[in-house]
């Protein structure tokens, strides 16, 4: 496959993945999905964003080089009119940098390195962006965050380049893609037991087992709810509601 991409103008399909936090979505998105609307029209790009109540979106952004360029360009745009916006209510004299994060199958991450590490600092110096790939994978993918800051034109001659290495480099074998998980509480099932450890977790969550907040933690074997041994309380109780028919309560005295 030839890869000519200078200015954009490759008839070739790109699929880029992007993580976002729900806030970053949020601005995306826009009022009504004004915002992802416009983008769509104006890039010609396919812009889809994953579903689901997770802390992290995942945004596809399909579509020729060129179209893919413009996207990403509105996307940058976008996000520094974001931190503008909110550097008017904050004292912060210096602005931050755009920060987009794409999601890369490890397989191609060795290209995007370079020998040494030859290719992405000439990506650095040649963009002025800064470029960093995560040295674990996403939870149960095979794939990487590599993370792009800097001015809206810097990310968006990053961006070209990267594209670039991930047409002379596909990836190898099968790909495991990354999907977010929603957020969960910290409980732990095991061997029928449920154990809510406060050292793991946070006064909030363990409000939603322990009443009243905070208690120390509890390991509930059969209908008997036996504090942790490091403890001494005077009298504590404990409701914990099961997906059983019928809701387990138990209560102790401890001297």
């Amino acid at each position: 496959m030839e890869s000519k991409v200078s200015e954009g103008g490759l008839n070739v399909t790109l699929t880029i993945r992007l993580l976002m936090h729900g806030k970053e979505v949020g601005s995306i998105i826009g009022k009504k999905g004004e915002t992802v609307k416009k983008m769509r029209e104006e890039s010609g790009a396919r812009i889809n964003i994953s579903e689901g109540n997770c802390p992290e979106r995942i945004v596809t952004i399909t579509g020729p080089t060129d179209a893919i360029f413009k996207a990403f360009a509105m996307i940058a745009y976008k996000f520094e009119e974001d931190i503008i916006n909110s550097m008017s209510n904050s004292p912060a004299t210096s602005k931050p940098p755009v920060t987009l994060r794409l999601v890369v199958p490890a397989s191609q991450c060795g290209s995007l390195i370079g020998k040494g590490g030859s290719k992405i600092k000439e990506i650095r110096e040649s963009t002025g962006a800064q470029v960093q790939v995560a040295g674990d994978m996403l939870p149960n993918s095979t794939e990487r965050a590599v993370t792009i800051s800097g001015t809206p034109d810097a990310i968006i001659q990053c961006v070209k380049q990267i594209c670039v290495v991930m047409l002379e480099s596909p990836p190898k074998g099968a790909t495991i893609p990354y999907r977010p998980k929603p957020a969960s509480t910290p409980v732990i099932f095991a061997g029928g037991q449920v154990r809510a450890d406060p050292l793991a977790a946070s006064t909030a969550n363990l409000s939603l087992l322990l009443q009243p907040p905070p208690l120390p933690a509890y390991t509930i074997q059969g209908q008997y709810a036996i504090p942790h041994p490091d403890v001494s309380l005077h009298s504590a109780s404990l409701a914990f509601s099961s997906h059983h028919r019928y809701p387990l309560h138990a209560s102790v005295t401890c001297y």
